[in-house]
């Protein structure tokens, strides 16, 4: 869902010159800066590396729910894997700006109670250690999709379904907890042109990105 949004307003944006989207499965979009890698396995780079040279910026927004998963099972599909395409990137684009989503929450210490966050802290502070330009933590709480955009995780849609007519109060009473798809590209481009002194980022300070 937020691999969507991101992905509609980099191809709105006229600065942006090409678009490249890796992934298991093709975006459905056609456009004329966007290139498709469509991969079985994403943990492994090799062949098409001479294609990820050249990037200012990163946007990563693969990722799953924990639920029903054991800890090394969400380790593999969210440190692992993250780490990976992170260590093969640097390598291929010393002066790339990384910008990750992760969730709020997240556990820095990697020693918390719950399980997600502990990976998702480790899988952040294993990015911050990759020799990028720059690295962004996004830590969002809620994102509301926009434009027609839906989750392909079964789960999510129902929750936002029925959540759906209470959101604009969440946005009115919690502003600094709800966020958009739309103001999540928006804030991402915006890192990667300008740069930016935080490097966690919540809802708060991703919506001010996106409307300056």
């Amino acid at each position: 869902m937020v691999g969507q949004g991101v992905l509609r307003e980099c191809l709105l944006d006229p600065g942006v010159e090409l678009v490249v989207s890796v992934g298991r499965r093709s975006t459905g979009q056609r456009d004329d800066k966007l290139r498709e890698l469509v991969l079985d396995d994403l943990t492994d780079l090799s062949g098409v590396e001479e294609r990820l040279h050249g990037f200012d910026a990163c946007f990563f927004t693969l990722g799953v729910s924990s639920a029903g998963m054991s800890e090394a099972e969400y380790r593999r599909v969210t440190y692992d894997l993250t780490l990976a395409v992170g260590a093969t990137l640097a390598r291929l684009n010393p002066g790339l700006t990384f910008v990750y989503v992760s969730g709020a929450g997240t556990d820095s210490t990697e020693r918390g109670r719950s399980m997600w966050a502990r990976v998702k802290g480790a899988t952040e502070n294993g990015l911050t250690r990759l020799p990028f330009k720059a690295v962004y933590l996004f830590r969002p709480g809620l994102i509301r999709p926009m434009h027609g955009i839906r989750s392909k995780t079964r789960l999510y849609r129902v929750i936002y379904a029925v959540l759906w007519p209470f959101l604009p109060l969440i946005g009115v009473l919690a502003p600094n907890f709800l966020t958009t798809t739309e103001n999540v590209g928006r804030a991402m481009l915006r890192l990667a042109r300008d740069g930016g002194p935080n490097g966690i980022l919540g809802a708060r300070e991703i919506n001010a990105l996106a409307s300056a």
